[in-house]
């Protein structure tokens, strides 16, 4: 047990599992330094919503806490955590330099949630019309803010191998910087297996995402013009219902029962909603990280139709669960012929079992994680010397942003 470990964790949101996989990733983040008997108190600036998980059910505590504010410090000195783990680089930004210098000896960890300059750079390489390329990146201002967060912090949590070898081919960081942590499962149980809908039993096509990330909606966007009307051609009666939190006005006018089309907005259970259909389609065009909506898919033994992005990382050198395609007719023609064919149906569930087990499950990871923080936290003064240039950046910082944030501060105060 470690019951002299404190974890502070600083959330840019508080965790909403139901809304998102990065809800879900930071649930499971808990769930392992709770097993370890660390204390574990999670922070946020951000405003209670309606679907955030129950923090003390799990056993931790939870503080609002406030941008811009000394009120912070007095917080974080008191607490004296031996870790602080910030939920993506905005959030390291905020208070990493407050941690600093308030808790110097505390181990500080980044979990990227995804390369937010990757999923970015795609993003504008594809309104632009042009292929991505490794370039693009060197160009992304928020590619300087998340990488000088990166060398910041003692280590970085990444969830995609291929983001892992971009930070250190592109930008040059020290493996020791990085540790590959994927989205963590409990194993499937046979009994689950069982008892999931049969292929017979199973009706439609789904997709599901949350409405608030870019790439969902422009995924939804072109299912919509694209690839659902070739899919109907083949299918007249086809249904593609699609759910997803937080969906504007855009996303429900979409919706038309004349075309199988159907906008359902949130899940009240997402789970269930993929149990029952037959095929997940998930045509994203950018993006980066792991889609938790695939990993999902194959928990629900739902075969699924993505993109090369789509897939990306996620099933190293094991057959995908269903098909990948780039090209619009492939796709669907894909889509079609798993949705007809349960032989070919059922071999892509197999291969999506197989996926989470060899790939996914938390008892892979568990053990060495916490190992290798325990290890860092031993020789930390070492580790940082051997950082040089992220102790470069954490000089500049405090003596830019902590000056930046103070002037905010005060101009608060007087009420300007």
């Amino acid at each position: 047990m470690n019951a002299n470990q404190h974890v502070l964790i600083i959330g840019f949101v508080w965790p909403e599992p139901n809304s998102s996989a990065a809800g879900g990733r930071m649930v499971q983040l808990i769930s392992i330094f709770k097993k370890q008997g660390f204390e574990v108190t999670f922070a946020s600036p951000a405003m209670d919503s309606d679907f955030m998980v129950d923090l003390e059910s799990l056993g931790v505590t939870k503080k609002s806490i406030a941008l811009n504010c000394s009120s912070f410090d007095v917080f974080v000195k008191k607490l004296n955590p031996t870790i602080v783990l910030f939920d993506r680089f905005m959030i390291e930004e905020q208070f990493g330099w407050r941690v600093a210098e308030n808790c110097p000896n505390a181990l500080r960890l980044l979990d990227t949630e995804d390369l937010h300059c990757l999923r970015l750079a795609r993003q504008k390489a594809f309104k632009e019309k042009r292929s991505f390329s490794t370039d693009d990146l060197l160009v992304e201002d928020v590619a300087k803010r998340e990488i000088a967060s990166i060398l910041r912090c003692d280590m970085s949590l990444m969830i995609a191998e291929y983001e892992m070898e971009l930070l250190q081919t592109v930008f040059k960081i020290d493996s020791n910087l990085l540790y590959y942590l994927p989205l963590l499962l409990e194993p499937i149980e046979d009994s689950t297996i069982q008892n999931l809908p049969t292929f017979e039993e199973r009706n439609d096509f789904v997709f599901i995402g949350n409405f608030l990330h870019e790439p969902n909606w422009n995924a939804v966007q072109y299912l919509k013009e694209t690839i659902w009307p070739l899919i109907r051609k083949q299918m007249p009666e086809a249904v593609l219902n699609v759910y997803g939190a937080y969906p504007s006005q855009k996303v429900v006018q979409l919706n038309n029962v004349k075309e199988g089309f159907l906008v359902k907005g949130r899940a009240e259970n997402a789970q269930e909603v993929v149990k029952n259909a037959r095929i997940v389609l998930a045509p994203l065009r950018f993006g980066a990280g792991i889609k938790g909506k695939l990993v999902e898919a194959m928990q629900c033994g739902t075969p699924s139709i993505t993109t090369t992005i789509g897939a990306e990382s996620m099933c190293g050198e094991l057959l995908w669960n269903g098909f990948i395609a780039d090209d619009v007719q492939v796709f669907a023609a894909k889509a079609v012929e798993l949705y007809q064919d349960k032989t070919l149906w059922l071999k892509a569930q197999e291969n999506g079992f197989e996926i989470i087990e060899k790939r996914y499950l938390i008892s892979l990871f568990k053990d060495d994680f916490v190992k290798h923080i325990l290890k860092i936290q031993t020789h930390l003064k070492q580790h940082r010397l051997h950082n040089f240039m992220g102790s470069l950046l954490q000089h500049h910082t405090l003596t830019s942003t902590k000056y930046m944030s103070r002037w905010i501060e005060e101009k608060n105060r007087k009420g300007e």
